[in-house]
């Protein structure tokens, strides 16, 4: 018998098995780690994988005009002028005087308009919302400022309202690229991935003889140095991202603008992430490139925050790399209009895709941890582990054997060796068996495969499944493929 416990995990719940079982560890940790920075333990960095698989695979196979590219990391530096960020990625920024401690001041009014929601006073947190957007697009810091002040908003460590002034804060990261330090130019590590897209647009376009509308995928990796960085791997200095331009016909933007929004949801919902805890969030302040933007956000336990937004970003990019590079942009069109005429050269418009998948796999791990009381009367007993999609899980099926002699650890070795070109197998045969279970429960391995001395009589074995503590029996013969279809992508891809 198993009920649920009605604990909503905290945070530091997550933290601290994502540590404990090796998903994500403080980097640096013998040195005291590095603010804001994480590393990937040998279980998180299969889940995160599995992830970007998944993703990767529902852009580029389900869809026959949508590629992928991986772009260097390091960009010629006119790529971040023409896109906007040398002059215009800042952050506002704000100090309090007494505890020395550094805010971004927008986080600040976020804050206090959840502090109004949580009040029954959503309205109010929503006029404070609004009037911060309309400061914030008149770059108006002062009046930002004086906003702070007159919401009473104290700072979390010493308790006063002493603030300095508002002021911007670059989020690049800059270096120098040369051999020799006076011969070296400034360059930036990457704050977006989606510039190697837009400056490879025509690349891709005349080798693939791809035709609009078309998309391009890419994973990699940016860097951004936030002023506060918090909430675990939510937001971080160095980040990886998945994102898709897609590039359209200007006029059929927010028509492709529609259908992006609503198939990336169904991704979110295909990998286990419930439709309760997911929404969307139409953007108050537009970013400077977007005619139309929106976040998917999950409820973590810190509150809805977003781990995917849709953009439509019209041509601002490519016209503006077709400015400063004075290359053109464009494309050809031999489509007829309405009049059977061609629709000829144009500058497409682009609608973006763009998933943090960091972001993507807390989200994952938060949904994944669960609690529930298994037993009976004085045998009541918590039990925890993760309910992750089979296809996300780091270890698909864990091989064990009741004992080590009588040939039975043998026996368990070769069906482990056998399965391992299908799926990622584990063999285990430290401990008792139900302590093994549990291990394996922590880190979300569905199936656990119990080699006992009936699998020497009769060549079956005891599949145990994770989520309802089920047991079967099977005949070894049919294990690679029973466990192989449940595990496989493919159940993730027919969902969406």
């Amino acid at each position: 018998m198993s009920q649920d416990s009605n604990s909503t995990p905290s945070l530091q719940d997550i933290i601290g098995h994502a540590k404990e079982y090796g998903f994500v560890f403080p980097s640096s940790e013998i040195y005291d780690g590095l603010q804001a920075v994480y590393d990937y333990g040998q279980n998180g960095v299969e889940l995160k994988n599995n992830l970007k698989a998944a993703w990767w695979k529902a852009m580029t196979q389900l869809h026959e005009n949508i590629v992928g590219i991986d772009a260097a990391i390091f960009m010629h530096p006119l790529t971040w002028k023409a896109s906007g960020h040398v002059d215009g990625f800042n952050d506002p920024m704000i100090d309090n005087k007494d505890s020395k401690k550094r805010y971004r001041a927008d986080q600040l009014l976020e804050g206090k308009a959840e502090e109004y929601a949580a009040a029954g006073q959503a309205d109010k947190g929503q006029a404070l919302l609004a009037e911060m957007g309309r400061l914030l697009s008149a770059e108006d810091l002062d009046g930002v400022r004086e906003l702070i002040i007159a919401e009473d908003i104290k700072c979390p460590v010493s308790g006063t309202t002493n603030w300095t002034e508002v002021r911007q804060f670059n989020l690049m990261f800059s270096t120098q690229i040369g051999s020799v330090a006076e011969d070296s130019s400034v360059i930036y590590l990457r704050p977006e991935t989606a510039q190697g897209i837009f400056v490879n647009f025509l690349n891709v376009q005349k080798s693939g003889r791809m035709k609009v509308p078309f998309g391009i995928a890419q994973i990699g990796k940016a860097f951004r140095n936030e002023i506060v960085a918090r909430q675990f791997i939510f937001r971080m200095r160095e980040f990886e991202q998945m994102e898709m331009q897609f590039f359209v016909r200007p006029g059929t933007e927010m028509e492709w603008y529609d259908k992006w929004k609503e198939t990336r949801l169904k991704f979110h919902q295909a990998i286990g992430l419930p439709a309760d805890k997911l929404k969307y969030h139409d953007h108050d302040k537009l970013a400077h490139y977007a005619n139309a933007a929106v976040d998917i956000e999950y409820e973590f336990p810190f509150g809805f925050r977003e781990i995917e937004g849709i953009h439509s970003r019209t041509d601002f990019d490519l016209r503006n790399h077709q400015e400063l590079s004075r290359k053109k942009q464009q494309y050809f069109d031999a489509d007829l209009d309405e009049n059977g005429k061609p629709f000829g050269n144009y500058i497409p418009y682009v609608v973006e895709t763009s998933v943090g998948a960091d972001r993507l796999f807390l989200a994952t791990f938060c949904n994944a941890f669960t609690r529930e009381m298994v037993g009976e009367g004085d045998k009541v007993k918590e039990r925890i582990y993760l309910k992750l999609h089979p296809a996300l899980a780091p270890i698909k099926a864990a091989v064990l054997p009741l004992v080590k002699k009588d040939g039975l650890a043998e026996k368990a070795q070769g069906i482990s060796d056998s399965l391992k070109s299908t799926f990622r197998t584990v063999y285990d045969d430290n401990a008792a068996i139900g302590k093994r279970y549990t291990r394996q429960d922590l880190i979300g391995t569905p199936y656990c495969i119990a080699v006992d001395y009936q699998t020497m009589e009769d060549d079956t074995v005891t599949i145990r499944h994770r989520d309802s503590m089920e047991q079967e029996r099977v005949a070894i013969s049919e294990l690679k493929a029973k466990i192989g279809q449940a595990v496989a992508l493919e159940r993730i891809l027919e969902e969406i």
